[in-house]
């Protein structure tokens, strides 16, 4: 039997830490509804205390999501999951996500003070959050450069205080793969009440490894991740949420699912992207304007014999529109002769071999052949038979 990994989705929280990315209300409820949509089970819809608008869009949301879990954070301080719970109060389904610091690069420089010390503070903000919610979730900062056996103290300690949800965040991206699955690993072997928590990823992009260590995370146990919308984050970013939908539902070897629609995936990521002011890198998983093109004759030729030669994924599968032969100076004879028919040409393999050579002249001198130049081509070529 498959088992769920649930996606708590972060864009309106930590995404929205992106300079330039601010949201406004409106803005946020818009975004939380098709995140609703998508089939994502937990979001993180801001930091309450944070500011008067943040907690106002937390409050929004929390009276307009009826099947998501809406998620606000805190800190490890009173005021702050007192504030988190007020704006939370209109939810269905509340969680309070507060948590602090694990690593000696936080206990020593960040709060300067002990291990001890930090375990009580951990253990009664959990307290405090359960006053409010049955649903807590606390997380370990930095949990990626946290000694694993002062890490496995930590957790045991809050879910025996009542957390339902223990977040282990890789906060720098310094992780790498065998690394956090072999941490996660050994939170499941040695906390002994770990049975009574969901063990959460929450991995940063420093690496370019976001992705990697948040599968070998699932790999290993954990059954939620932590993620945002093409990627948004702190600094590189955080997890990118499409990308681990996807190499779940194409790895079915691991048993696992995700309650996403993927077919939403791409139309999300554009209205993110637009509304959030970030273009899409073109080369992007998934989503980039790239991610199903073409241009290398090998490839094209391969593809167009068989499909599943150069791509494992069918970009309908996740609401792209499509495949593209974009021809270039690296195009063959196979690509020119398919853009050519999709224009309504027939041309024989004779004509396609004296065309290429045109061809390739003009793609040498511009970066991409567009049907305009392709018309050009036929025309020049055969004049008398031009049928399109």
């Amino acid at each position: 039997m498959d088992q769920q990994v649930f996606i708590f989705d972060t864009t309106l929280r930590d995404g929205e830490q992106v300079p330039g990315c601010k949201l406004n209300t409106k803005e946020k409820l818009e975004l939380a509804l098709k995140l609703e949509a998508l089939g994502v089970d937990v979001i993180e819809a801001g930091f309450p205390i944070s500011s008067p608008g943040d907690f106002e869009s937390v409050t929004q949301i929390s009276r307009a999501i009826k099947t998501a879990t809406v998620c606000g954070l805190s800190r490890a301080v009173q005021k702050d999951i007192e504030v988190a719970a007020q704006a939370l109060k209109y939810a269905k389904r509340p969680r309070i996500h507060t948590g602090i610091g694990t690593s000696d690069f936080h206990i020593k420089s960040k709060f300067n003070t002990t291990k001890e010390e930090i375990l009580l503070r951990a253990v009664q903000a959990v307290k405090w959050a359960r006053n409010f919610t049955d649903d807590v979730e606390f997380y370990a900062e930095d949990a990626g450069r946290t000694e694993n056996e002062y890490l496995a103290r930590v957790i045991e300690a809050v879910i025996a205080a009542g957390a339902t949800v223990v977040n282990i965040p890789d906060t720098t991206g310094y992780c790498l793969p065998d690394q956090y699955g072999e941490k996660i690993a050994f939170l499941k072997n040695n906390v002994s009440n770990i049975d009574k928590a969901v063990i959460s990823c929450h991995c940063h992009n420093d690496l370019g490894l976001a992705t990697a260590n948040s599968i070998a995370g699932v790999v290993s146990g954990a059954r939620q991740i932590e993620c945002t919308i093409n990627g948004l984050g702190e600094r590189a970013g955080n997890t990118s949420l499409e990308e681990v939908v996807m190499v779940i539902k194409q790895h079915k070897h691991l048993g696992l699912f995700t309650n996403i629609q993927s077919k939403m995936l791409n139309p999300l990521s554009r209205e993110v992207s637009d509304i959030m002011r970030v273009p899409v890198q073109p080369n992007k998983a998934i989503v980039g304007a790239n991610a199903f093109s073409h241009s290398s004759g090998i490839h094209q030729d391969g593809f167009l014999k068989d499909s599943l030669t150069y791509e494992i994924i069918n970009p309908e599968e996740v609401g792209a529109d499509g495949s593209k032969i974009v021809l270039t100076a690296r195009s063959g004879r196979s690509a020119l002769a398919y853009r050519f028919q999709k224009i309504g040409y027939e041309f024989t393999r004779n004509d396609i071999d004296v065309l290429y050579d045109a061809f390739l002249k003009v793609a040498d001198k511009i970066k991409e052949v567009e049907e305009a130049d392709l018309h050009a081509l036929a025309k020049a070529y055969k004049p008398e038979n031009i049928t399109a």
